[in-house]
């Protein structure tokens, strides 16, 4: 038995163990590619065969497959090619389930019927349609059957004896959902579950999440995945996740998790490209490059710092701090943006502040350019694979001169960087209420060994002050020039 040697090679890949025959898949694929008139590449031919593999006995070989991949690399046809074998050769039973947007349905039911009535011989073969909103349906002569349902609690009731569960979308599915179609299978003897889907989602893929962790693990039964990401992720000796930071802008990472990519197939780079653009670093990692927010049930919450302690630190300076750095970011839902400021006192400690926060984003290019005359500071730094990430090709435009930018390595540098001043009493702050309210509702997220400064779970809390005055910092210690003397005025911007 040979499976074939995909390109790009998935970063995540889990053959199933009981595997003996890769007959079905092959012919699987023949029977697509002659009727549909395209052809898989190798990443989506060995999608097919982790799928269709055969145990000894005949049974699959895995009773639950994964498919993660950025959008638009051809998941869609390779469950096709699964989806059509099984209606016309095996007359199975399939429910194909869709995130709560009906157009998917849709979509896919129109894909397969352009497949099915693109040919006399197997247009002959199809008995009915159905083609009503969120009730999609085509039955064959032979007995197999398609429904395309959307999710809901109740989704798949109704629907009894179902051979092959798909589960498209899968970064939306949610345990009730799942709980409502996933007994369907019961009653078949040789049931299959397949997941699709694109990165997991902050707060909306625990299921999806499940899903990857049993890729992940040591033992993962009778199971197949296949994994395009540009992210490093395990688990470590206590189960956790650990995902390894990842700069969106090194293109060299783009190719390997886009197999349209490396098959020709698409609009090619150029298109990453103006995408990266259009969403900033951040939703282009998700989106592009199949990079996945934290499961919320390994990334730990905790406090940031103890509050009685940085109450002590109030003091402000008499003289201009100098040199000073900015910090720039940009609350999650980008309603809010943060300009903070780090310097260095007369005395020597360093000083932080909040220099301005305001709605949206279209204001801070000209307000940094205004700092920049004026306080000519030695470095100004965002995080580039968070919110802020997507103001960085403006600011160059506007020629803001010595940005810093931050990886997600960098953010957690300077998380310790900010915790270690405060606990050894090496900083000073004027105690502005935006910066108090940060710090109060802001939390540690933790990956791994690594943590971050996030917002509260309820997302009551903009943190964006606390973590531009971080950057801040962080862009000061990256060129800490020495202090000059300043004017005897105490600092007061707005």
């Amino acid at each position: 038995m040979n499976w074939l040697p995909a390109a790009p090679h998935p970063k995540i890949l889990v053959l199933p163990p009981a595997a003996a025959d890769l007959g079905e898949a092959e012919a699987a694929i023949e029977l697509w590619e002659h009727y549909s008139r395209k052809t898989l590449d190798d990443t989506q031919r060995l999608t097919v065969q982790v799928m269709m593999a055969q145990a000894d006995g005949g049974q699959w070989a895995a009773a639950t497959t994964g498919r993660e991949m950025p959008r638009q690399n051809g998941k869609g046809d390779e469950i096709e090619v699964v989806e059509l074998w099984g209606l016309v050769q095996r007359s199975e039973a399939i429910l194909h389930t869709v995130h709560d947007a009906v157009l998917l349905a849709s979509q896919a039911q129109q894909r397969m019927l352009g497949v099915l009535e693109g040919h006399a011989d197997l247009r002959r073969r199809v008995k009915r349609k159905w083609q009503g909103t969120g009730q999609q349906m085509i039955e064959m002569t032979n007995g197999g059957v398609i429904w395309y349902r959307t999710r809901t609690g109740g989704g798949g009731r109704g629907v009894d004896d179902v051979d092959r569960l798909v589960v498209d979308e899968a970064q939306h599915a949610t345990e009730e959902q799942l709980a409502a179609v996933s007994p369907t299978l019961l009653a078949n003897k040789n049931p299959q579950l397949n997941a699709m889907g694109t990165a997991g989602l902050a707060g909306r893929s625990e299921w999806w999440w499940r899903v990857r962790r049993r890729a992940l693990s040591d033992d993962p039964g009778s199971f197949g995945y296949i994994g395009h990401t540009a992210e490093s992720v395990r688990l470590d000796d206590d189960g956790r996740v650990v995902q390894e930071p990842v700069d969106a802008l090194d293109r060299s990472l783009w190719g390997p998790c886009n197999p349209a990519l490396a098959s020709g197939r698409g609009v090619g780079i150029d298109f990453l490209d103006e995408q990266l653009r259009r969403l900033g670093p951040e939703s282009f990692a998700r989106e592009h490059l199949g990079v996945w927010d934290p499961p919320e049930e390994t990334g730990i919450r905790e406090t940031i710092v103890d509050l009685a302690a940085w109450s002590a630190l109030h003091d402000d300076p008499a003289d201009r701090p100098s040199p000073v750095a900015l910090g720039v970011e940009v609350s999650h839902d980008r309603k809010w943006t943060t300009i903070g400021l780090a310097g260095i006192r007369s005395d020597g400690r360093r000083y932080i502040q909040v220099v301005q926060a305001g709605r949206g984003t279209g204001w801070v290019p000209d307000r940094l350019a205004e700092l920049q005359q004026t306080w000519k500071p030695t470095g100004v730094a965002l995080v580039t694979s968070g919110p802020a990430g997507s103001l960085l090709a403006e600011l160059e435009q506007r020629r803001i001169r010595h940005l810093v930018t931050m990886s997600k390595a960098d953010d957690g540098k300077a998380c310790g960087m900010f915790v270690d001043a405060v606990n050894e009493a090496t900083i000073t702050h004027d105690d502005g209420r935006l910066l108090r309210i940060s710090l109060e509702g802001a939390t540690r997220h933790r990956s791994g060994d690594a943590w971050t400064i996030a917002p509260p779970a309820d997302g009551s809390t903009d943190v964006s002050p606390l973590q531009a005055c971080k950057n801040a910092l962080y862009a000061l210690a990256k060129n800490p020039k020495p202090n000059r003397p300043g004017g005897r005025r105490a600092v007061v911007l707005s």
